[in-house]
């Protein structure tokens, strides 16, 4: 069993930065993959970066390329997303969520999720 609490979130202006942290509960975390996800008011969740268990394998939406880097600390069992040059488009709700099979379709856990508010 794991839990993932996502923290970090907030308000910030355009061209601003944030970090998420995902903390996870759980001896067996270093044995999952894991994703950040997002999902916008009225828009579907979507596919934000993901590492691997040991972080060198690592993927991003195209939307997110340059500006956010994802990377995870085993010993602290936290998965960060850190996010720079943030648009009005990136307000979403993030999730971080943990998959046994990397690469698979379905995630095992997910994380309540973090409000990021991007102005204008």
């Amino acid at each position: 069993q794991v839990q993932l609490v996502e923290s970090g979130g907030g308000l910030v202006q355009a061209g601003g930065s944030l970090r998420l942290s995902c903390a996870a509960s759980g001896r067996t975390f270093s044995s999952y993959a894991v994703a950040w996800f997002r999902q916008a008011p009225g828009k579907e969740r979507d596919f934000v970066a993901a590492i691997n268990l040991s972080g060198r394998n690592i993927y991003y939406a195209d939307s997110v390329k340059g500006r956010f880097t994802i990377w995870r600390d085993n010993v602290q069992n936290t998965v960060y997303l850190q996010m720079n040059s943030l648009k009005p488009e990136d307000t979403a709700v993030y999730y971080c969520a943990a998959q046994l099979k990397w690469g698979g379709v379905s995630y095992d856990y997910w994380g309540q999720g973090t409000q990021v508010t991007v102005s204008s």
